[in-house]
């Protein structure tokens, strides 16, 4: 099994050992107290097991993805933003509580590794994953394996910075790529433009699909910085593939023709025939991630993917 934590929600997946998503459910987080967040954690489990009985007899290990720094390892959340979570001991209060053995991974970490086993990892030895929803996010495969780094922060594109002048993002640095294409970012940029504070994702879609060119515009501001950041790391490590995911299809429909030309053109010689492919990823995919680092442990072995 799988489960994503986000600030508010809880997804989780029962899977097989080829992550092949056999159920799914989503159930809703009431608070960021540690206690609650790991009892709403085993509802979500003991909630899927009961859907068919040998669910209760065959699920074997359980992966936790969350935001932020992780230990995985060691199964300590070092530090999850969401919940304000430090040096939490996740894995073992999560196993205790559902008696199931517990891994936790970071949740770009744990889709990066769902890509590398089941994804396009199964013919390509190097690629670069981009996630673009909420943040701006990115996983890196190398050989075969999942790069963190020395620090744990490896294919983190989110905080590239793409212009100088731009807004100030989160972290404090200024005009990092989370800042110009996240879909918080082109919200803002969107309602700076059009004079409506009050603009959600789904009104830009709408507006761009209508014709609109200044909230077109907005979009490819966003999509030509995404091309242009994994541009840069095409050039730098020379991955086979580029993934691009998002969650909304709309959104990601807008962003897709700038991203590939942006791309295109700053990849530098035989770096642009890197092949681009863009896909939706539901929060269910990123709860697949989880399970498929359980089936990692489970097996052994977190340096390859099978043959």
């Amino acid at each position: 099994m799988g489960v994503k934590v986000t600030a508010n929600e809880l997804i989780g997946v029962v899977t097989d050992l080829r992550a092949h998503v056999r159920h799914a459910a989503r159930n809703h987080l009431s608070g960021h107290d540690v206690a609650d967040v790991v009892r709403s954690v085993a509802g979500l489990v003991d909630e899927l097991r009961r859907l068919e009985p040998r669910f209760r007899v065959r699920t074997h290990a359980l992966g936790v993805s969350v935001a932020g720094a992780v230990d995985r390892d060691r199964g300590i959340a070092r530090y999850e933003p969401f919940h304000g979570w430090r040096d939490l001991r996740l894995a073992d209060l999560i196993s205790a509580e559902t008696g199931l053995p517990t891994v936790v991974d970071n949740d770009v970490r744990a889709l990066t590794e769902a890509e590398n086993w089941f994804g396009v990892g199964a013919r390509a030895d190097s690629f670069l994953l981009v996630t673009v929803g909420a943040g701006v996010t990115g996983g890196l495969v190398v050989d075969g394996r999942v790069r963190t780094g020395a620090f744990g922060v490896a294919g983190e594109l989110g905080h590239v910075p793409v212009d100088p002048r731009g807004p100030r993002c989160y972290c404090g640095a200024t005009g990092c790529l989370e800042a110009v294409a996240s879909e918080p970012a082109i919200v803002r940029r969107a309602a700076e433009l059009l004079g409506e504070p009050d603009l959600a994702l789904p009104d830009l879609v709408r507006r761009a699909q209508g014709g609109d060119a200044r909230v077109r515009g907005v979009f490819e501001e966003a999509g030509r910085a995404v091309g242009r950041a994994a541009a840069g790391v095409v050039n730098l490590l020379g991955p086979e593939v580029v993934v691009v995911s998002a969650d909304h299809q709309a959104g990601l429909a807008l962003l897709e023709p700038h991203l590939r030309a942006a791309l295109h053109e700053a990849s530098y010689g035989a770096a642009g025939r890197a092949e681009v492919v863009v896909r939706l990823a539901p929060f269910e995919e990123w709860a697949r991630g989880a399970a498929a680092v359980a089936i990692a442990r489970r097996i052994g072995d977190f340096t390859s993917p099978p043959g």
